[in-house]
């Protein structure tokens, strides 16, 4: 049920791009209004997903979801209603559009980090393509159907069905009775909440490496969503509905690519995915700008559209695994802002480059950047970590201390101490430098490693957190049965477990 829901509404958001962007292909300077349309779409994921994220991992996802989408339905329908009556200026036009944006902001974080509460983690890579599957069946239904309605109705048709399909979706939502999750016991205030996605992302390599070859992707990949129309209108002089089977190839290479997924995951490491993705988009852009004709525009888009997909729904699917759930939708919040910032900024640039340079020009310069950044691949290689445990891992003991500190105050200083013999000394301090990522990522702000001068088997770990119930928050669910494994290995190098004592600011009253 869901699933068809989101359907419905990817299928509305691309119809809703489509008569946006043909809406004002005849103004003077079309390169640049299409690809505007294209960047203010995006811009509120970029300012937006992670605040979103956070609200999210904050808030009942599901109520959540259901107030985004009825405010959209009412945002799409006063836009139908504008356009029927021919109020609807380009400036307006990108208002419009910039608000079902933050719409969108606030749906894909907070829609990413239900699908694990709908399947197990075992499914997760597979509902990752199903959920790709539902985006490029809409990508290729939602333009041809859109062509044909702007064609022969106008764009305002387009528009009304895209405020029914958030209806269909906040209708689906209410029907969903979805199982209660325990939280933590008070949940986090919007401020640290962000605060602590970005600690968690900033600490996390495998994450932080990911983003990276996203943007190497979809920064020049982002041309074909920026300039396509254009490409339709001057180059190959199409029609709307010339557009929409455009967009239809490269919905259904997308879709064909989902369905090859299971084999390609079990034939192909995610760094085989990206060379072979990024040399066959890189292949695809300059037939677009050395062969201008529909045939063989519409065959290449097929494989760009296979592409994107494979590699998009292989990042998608790896994040799933590598973010907790107490961060998760925080961390697709961050993926967000990325993925949109690179579609943002590559559409508006390559919109003024393809104005100075013409789109013969503009394309074969993004296949040239496409190539370079997948030139990269040996040196900023991604890593999956399919086995890892990301459950929560409550096993650290409660603390207990004389002094009632408030949850707010602080900073508090965590002392851990342990003893270590000589011969064990160079391993330990190798397996504490993993123990910090894992602290760094769960509240800690700052983290050091010390050695006692008069005595010198002694080790004393130290690290800061903001207020008193960041720590708390440690305790109860921050940390995983991965960051149990890594601390578990260092104990392991000492004599016994850390004796651990907590330093609280000293105008705390006792």
């Amino acid at each position: 049920m869901l699933w068809i829901a989101v359907l419905a509404g990817n299928v509305g958001t691309w119809m809703q791009t489509v008569g946006a962007q043909w809406l004002v292909v005849e103004e003077p300077d079309a390169a640049t209004w299409t690809s505007l349309v294209q960047t203010v779409t995006m811009l509120p994921v970029l300012l937006l997903a992670l605040p979103a994220g956070a609200i999210a991992d904050v808030l009942d996802r599901r109520r959540l979801l259901m107030a985004v989408q009825t405010a959209l339905f009412l945002v799409g329908a006063l836009l139908t209603g504008l356009t029927a009556l021919d109020r609807m200026p380009p400036p307006l036009l990108l208002f419009f559009t910039f608000l079902l944006g933050v719409g969108q902001a606030l749906t894909l974080p907070t829609w990413q980090a239900v699908i694990p509460e709908v399947v197990s983690r075992e499914e997760l890579p597979a509902a990752s393509a199903l959920g790709a599957v539902n985006t490029n069946l809409a990508r290729s239904a939602g333009p041809a159907v859109a062509g044909l309605l702007v064609a022969h109705i106008g764009s305002a048709a387009v528009f009304a069905l895209n405020a029914l399909s958030y209806g269909i979706f906040a209708l689906a939502l209410v029907a969903w009775r979805r199982t209660p999750r325990k939280g933590p016991s008070h949940p986090e205030r919007f401020g640290p909440a962000v605060r602590a996605g970005g600690r968690f992302v900033r600490y996390a390599p495998t994450v932080r490496r990911l983003l990276i070859r996203v943007v190497l992707f979809v920064l020049p990949g982002s041309v074909v969503w920026g300039l396509l129309p254009v490409v339709a209108r001057q180059e190959l002089h199409l029609g709307a509905s010339g557009y929409g089977i455009l967009l239809a190839a490269l919905g259904a290479g997308a879709i064909a690519g989902a369905l090859l997924m299971p084999r390609i995951r079990k034939v192909m490491t995610a760094n085989r995915l990206i060379l072979v993705a990024g040399l066959l988009y890189a292949g695809a852009l300059i037939v677009v700008a050395l062969a201008p004709h529909v045939a063989a525009v519409a065959g290449v888009l097929v494989l760009a559209g296979a592409a994107w997909m494979t590699l998009v729904s292989r990042m998608n699917a790896t994040l799933q695994l590598l973010l907790p759930n107490w961060v998760r939708a925080r961390g697709f919040g961050i993926y967000q802002v990325v993925f949109a910032g690179a579609q943002a900024v590559g559409a508006l640039g390559w919109g003024q480059v393809a104005e100075q340079a013409g789109l013969p020009a503009t394309f074969v310069a993004a296949a040239v950047v496409m190539l370079i950044g997948t030139a990269t691949v040996p040196w900023l290689p991604v890593h999956e970590h399919d086995d890892a445990d990301r459950s929560p891992a409550v096993y650290w003991a409660e603390p207990h201390i004389m002094l009632e500190p408030h949850p707010e105050e602080g900073p508090i200083l965590v002392n851990a101490i342990y003893r270590v013999r000589d011969e064990q000394a160079a391993a330990f301090v190798a397996a504490m430098d993993a123990v910090r990522l894992t602290r760094l990522r769960t509240g800690a702000t700052r983290w050091g490693l010390f050695r006692d001068g008069e005595d010198p088997i002694r080790y004393v770990e130290i690290y800061q957190v903001p207020t008193w119930e960041d720590h708390l928050r440690q305790h109860e669910g921050r940390l995983t049965g991965s960051d149990e494994q890594v601390e578990a290995r260092a104990v392991a190098l000492a004599e016994g477990p850390a004796e651990v004592t907590h330093l609280l600011p000293a105008d705390i009253d006792d």
